[in-house]
């Protein structure tokens, strides 16, 4: 079975590369490296079942000889890149869309898109199913990376429904493990950065605004259940355990040994209040749930924070 995996150097791309290798799999990388770290996948670059390639997606895609699942990772994911990136990540979620579909129903192969929980919006509806709709604001900043993935949403519905493509939608909650990168613009890099380097931690708004934490080897699992569920509407994957920002900045300062004060600065527009997971479905469809517990899995990754930071330093 053989793999293209779009994205592939990013964060949840390289843990899938990881993934589809130990699953006895062909994995061909597909990252511009525009937000992918190369790093990421260097331990693979000589495996006999994994192969890189730099390229845009959202240029047309040559791939030679049989392709079974193409999976579409690629995308600016944190505020900071898609807000400084804002083109890009229209084009990836169209362009690239377009281009990965093309591909699978070229191939015949089946096809999964990277949905994000920002579909939804600042939602009204709290958890957010996947019948919600969203509250979303469209010309808003966020609106960039909000309506590139609906809009990818609704191409890869109309491939379904119009040309057979047998697809597949995840949406994303907030994911968070290694291989993320230090002040990336996500409250968890942010927080550690910030405790690592003694600077103050930044919280927008008064930390009231709750997230959902999921680990990324529980993401995996569930994106690795979804691919073979024969199921081609949105399916929700995250940790319904929510948090409020507050609680957590104290959470990883604790964790960090670090006494920086908290320091509060405007909420962002369009920031969402709340955001949290209804995964009745996954639990139904997929018979899956986080297993990975909010400590063990800031320990764990932590301890990668603390390799990086320490290797950015030399």
């Amino acid at each position: 079975m053989r793999a293209v995996i779009t994205g592939g150097a990013g964060f949840l791309g390289s843990h899938l590369c990881d993934r589809m290798i130990a699953e006895g799999w062909e994995v061909l990388c597909l990252d511009n490296l525009i937000t992918g770290v190369d790093s990421n996948i260097a331990h693979l670059l000589d495996h006999p079942r994994f192969q890189f390639r730099r390229q845009d997606v959202t240029h047309y895609i040559d791939v030679s000889g049989p392709v079974d699942y193409v999976l579409h990772f690629a995308s600016p994911a944190s505020p900071v890149d898609y807000l400084k990136l804002p083109i890009q990540t229209l084009k990836v979620g169209a362009l690239g869309t377009h281009n990965t579909l093309g591909l699978a129903l070229a191939k015949k192969a089946k096809y999964l898109l990277a949905s994000t929980s920002e579909c939804y919006g600042d939602p009204e509806v709290t958890p957010q199913p996947e019948s919600y709709w969203g509250h979303v604001n469209p010309i808003g900043p966020r609106g960039v990376y909000d309506e590139a993935k609906r809009f990818a949403e609704a191409m890869t519905m109309a491939y379904h429904r119009a040309r057979g493509v047998d697809t597949r939608i995840v949406r994303i909650f907030n994911t968070y493990g290694p291989r993320m990168r230090l002040n990336d613009g996500r409250a968890l890099p942010n927080f550690v950065h910030q405790a690592l380097t003694g600077q103050p931690i930044t919280v927008y708004g008064d930390g009231r605004q709750t997230r959902s934490f999921c680990y990324v080897s529980d993401l995996i699992e569930g994106i690795w259940r979804l691919m073979h569920a024969d199921e081609h509407e949105p399916v929700n994957l995250g940790n319904p355990q929510e948090i409020t920002i507050l609680e957590f900045a104290e959470r990883v300062r604790a964790l960090t040994g670090s006494n920086v004060p908290i320091v509060f600065r405007p909420l962002p527009h369009d920031d969402p209040k709340r955001r949290c997971p209804d995964i009745t479905k996954a639990r139904r469809l997929l018979q899956w749930e986080p297993k990975v517990g909010l400590e063990e899995g800031l320990r764990q990754t932590l301890a990668h924070f603390r390799r990086q930071f320490e290797h950015s330093r030399r």
